[in-house]
């Protein structure tokens, strides 16, 4: 008889990472099973020892780290470090309540450390958008004397800079959101930090719910909620009566001054919005030789003002632009200023968190595309709105960091008195479809009773549902079907998942992975107005008259072999030359793949050949069965369903053409309702895609004479099982009699019908 073997003390899993220790307890309890039952442990014993030794030693390097912290004596938040540290040690929900300059951004993170946390646990700090992710990591990392990626690291899409010793963890809503799927306890963190709350994106209201949930199961997570504008008793209590602390910002003077234009409805692409621009520019370069901060809605209207200013000969002057999906390298020139006065061009990314070194003026335009979807026709709306009175002092706060500052709003007093007091919370103003599914598969139960910061309108929840139930996702009882709980798992829009789990059940995957990636970006081909007509001709190469799926798919085939045969400087050249966003390109093949690597581990098939168009655009089809469109006989829209109408995109290739039956990618309203990114279908596809959807009204049955058969019109419409044909005829004088029985169906009011077969033609 053997020796009964040495299990490891449970008290030392007691001490290992909060991740590790639910899994080594199971594992631990299991060999302990075994070993009863007199099985061998031997390997399975020296691997958990192994593994909770790894765990321990990961633990100790944590603590080692940052033994002093110091923190500037300048800022606001350090005259409060001792309320805070009291605060955060006695309270499991704490509300910070920071105003532009106060440092609650890079300071938290080092408060944290000074209490011991992040030892057992990653103290997680959220961020709306991945440049702010990126920028705090580095500000905290050189405060702290540390490498970056080390004691602080941060993790974005397709960016991933943690180590295992990393206590500091920043990453943007979405990558938490993501975690959540494969760890519902978020047992990686013993802190948490949602940063900028007041954004109220859908993500940060999704995780704000999410946590009060959680909190009442983990009674050793700390969560930190912290904003610049919010209504801090509201957030209060809704974490009920949670404690708030409200810091003062490190803000000098800063005069408003408001130049409105003399005409209203004025957009940032018309002359007179450049001029208010460049006189704005004048103006303040006579009283000073500081940096600019132009606030401007989209990544065109940056260029085209951009392309105004280079004109408007400033001396010792140089423009940047800033948003979110510039390139790192180009961002980066925004925090390296050089000897010249700068003029930044930003969208809302500057608004919050990210700080822009040097600045001492602000333009404000007062504008910014607010996204808005449509419950009714399903069009998501891109329209360019007033900005709210919060968003607009979170620009002016931007030139008030350094000294007095001036910020100069291209709009009326009156106007801004007038605008709402916060810009409208996202989840009242975007579909529901994917939040919704992501709960029905993490058992969160229904959405009407989980506890939202603002509780989304029963209409939008309604119309999610319907969406769900269009793509097979959820079943009548509302339940997740097998097919929804896969879509759930990838990490995309549900509509384009729907058309990957098609593509892997028809064999072309590897097609489908490449379009749901390239519909999951900003389109990588640029048209410059200085070079339309090059742009026109370098892109035309790829064009299909038939479809712009395939079109994209002949630009990746090209990118795919440039990018093998040229070294990495070359191919960005490449892509300049081709009119293509280099940037996005890249952030194309690394979608690509990140979601190839999940198919690998879903053993889907990729068989790495390209299919055939016939197979992939039915495939499309399933995702995109409320974006089919009938042309009118009478003008160039097609009609939609629920009575919408939509045109061609001018910069589709399908422009011009009239087929008759078309899918797009998406509908979105601008000047009026555009279908982006079409393609050319048959309707029977419609049919094969949905067949949970359709009805068959069937009318005037009647014998021919000439056929020899029994003719019928069908009507499709929705919700009847498809192949089945229901048809009710009794005629005395022909032989087709023959199939009714001598019954009689009270219902119908005719012979009983017998089962026979049919064939069904389409209409000549």
């Amino acid at each position: 008889m053997h020796d009964e073997p040495r299990f490891p003390d449970a008290t030392l899993i007691d001490d290992c990472l909060l991740a590790d220790r639910q899994a080594f307890r199971k594992r631990l309890t299991g060999l302990e099973r075994r070993w009863k039952k007199k099985q061998p442990v031997d390997i399975g014993l020296e691997k958990l020892e192994k593994e909770i030794l790894a765990s321990l030693q990961t633990v100790a390097l944590r603590r080692d780290l940052a033994r002093e912290i110091s923190f500037p004596p300048d800022l606001p938040i350090t005259g409060r470090l001792d309320e805070i540290r009291e605060t955060i040690a006695a309270s499991q929900i704490v509300i910070l309540c920071g105003e532009t300059g106060s440092g609650k951004s890079t300071q938290l993170p080092k408060i944290c450390l000074s209490l011991g946390l992040g030892i057992h646990g990653r103290i997680g700090h959220t961020q709306p958008r991945r440049i702010a992710a990126r920028s705090l990591m580095s500000r905290i990392s050189a405060e702290l004397g540390s490498e970056p990626g080390a004691l602080v690291g941060y993790k974005v899409r397709f960016k991933d800079h943690v180590r295992r010793q990393t206590r500091v963890k920043l990453m943007t809503d979405g990558i938490l959101l993501a975690e959540i799927q494969r760890d519902a306890w978020l047992n990686e963190y013993d802190t948490l930090i949602i940063d900028e709350a007041h954004e109220r994106s859908l993500n940060i209201d999704f995780l704000l719910g999410y946590v009060k949930q959680l909190i009442a199961r983990r009674s050793d997570l700390k969560v930190i909620i912290t904003s610049a504008t919010i209504d801090p008793q509201r957030f209060s209590r809704h974490f009920d009566n949670a404690p708030v602390i409200e810091v003062s910002g490190r803000t000098f003077p800063v005069d408003l001054r408001y130049r409105p234009l003399e005409e209203e409805g004025v957009s940032e692409r018309d002359e007179a919005m450049h001029q208010a621009i460049k006189d704005a520019v004048d103006e303040l370069a006579r009283e000073d030789r500081g940096d600019i901060l132009v606030f401007l809605s989209g990544e065109r209207e940056i260029r085209e003002t951009a392309e105004t200013l280079r004109k408007h000969s400033l001396q010792a002057t140089e423009v940047l632009p800033l948003y979110a999906r510039l390139a790192p390298a180009d961002q980066a020139k925004i925090f390296n200023p050089s000897g010249k006065r700068r003029i930044v061009l930003a969208t809302n990314v500057a608004e919050t968190s990210l700080t822009v070194p040097r600045i001492r003026f602000v333009i404000d335009s007062g504008l910014a595309r607010i996204s808005r979807y449509g419950h009714r026709s399903r069009i998501q709306r891109l329209p360019i709105e007033a900005i709210s009175q919060a968003s607009a002092n979170q620009r002016a706060g931007r030139c008030g960091r350094l000294g007095p500052g001036t910020c100069v709003r291209l709009f009326s007093a009156e106007d801004f008195a007038g605008r709402p007091e916060f810009t409208e919370p996202e989840i009242l103003r975007t579909s529901l479809a994917s939040v919704i599914l992501r709960m029905l598969t993490m058992g969160l139960g229904a959405v009407e009773d989980f506890p939202f910061l603002d509780r989304p309108a029963p209409r939008m929840i309604k119309d999610a549902y319907q969406l769900l139930v269009e793509l097979g996702a959820i079943d009548d009882s509302r339940a997740p079907t097998k097919l929804g709980r896969r879509l759930a798992r990838w990490p995309m829009d549900v509509r384009l998942a729907r058309m990957v789990e098609e593509g892997a059940r028809q064999g072309c995957l590897e097609d489908l992975l490449v379009l749901a990636a390239a519909l999951s970006i900003q389109d990588p081909r640029e048209r410059p107005l200085e070079a339309q007509s090059a742009a026109d001709e370098a892109h035309g190469r790829f064009a299909d008259p038939k479809s712009d799926f395939a079109g994209l798919l002949k630009l990746w085939q090209y990118l795919r072999k440039q990018r093998r045969s040229v070294s990495g400087n070359q191919f960005r050249k490449l892509c300049r030359r081709e009119f293509l966003n280099w940037q996005r390109v890249l952030e194309w093949f690394d979608l690509y793949q990140q979601l190839r690597d999940q198919a690998r581990e879903d053993r889907l098939p990729l068989s790495g050949r390209k299919a055939d168009d016939d197979r992939i655009h039915p495939c499309l089809l399933t995702g995109l069965l409320s974006h089919v469109g009938l042309k009118h006989p009478e003008d160039n829209s097609y009609s939609g369903v629920r009575n919408r109408s939509f045109y061609i995109f001018p910069g589709s290739g399908l422009f011009g053409s009239a087929p008759k039956w078309i899918m797009a990618a998406e509908i979105v309203e601008t000047t009026r309702p555009y279908g982006r990114v079409n393609a050319v279908i048959r309707p029977e596809w419609i049919e094969a895609a949905a067949p949970h959807l359709l009805k068959r009204r069937h009318f005037d049955p009647h014998w021919s004479r000439r056929r020899g058969a029994v003719l019928v019109k069908v009507c499709a419409t929705t919700q009847s099982p498809r192949g089945t044909v229901f048809c009710s005829f009794s005629f005395s004088d022909v032989p087709v009699n023959r199939l009714t029985g001598s019954g009689y169906d009270p219902i119908t009011q005719t012979a009983e019908l017998k089962v026979c077969p049919v064939r069904i033609e389409p209409k000549s």
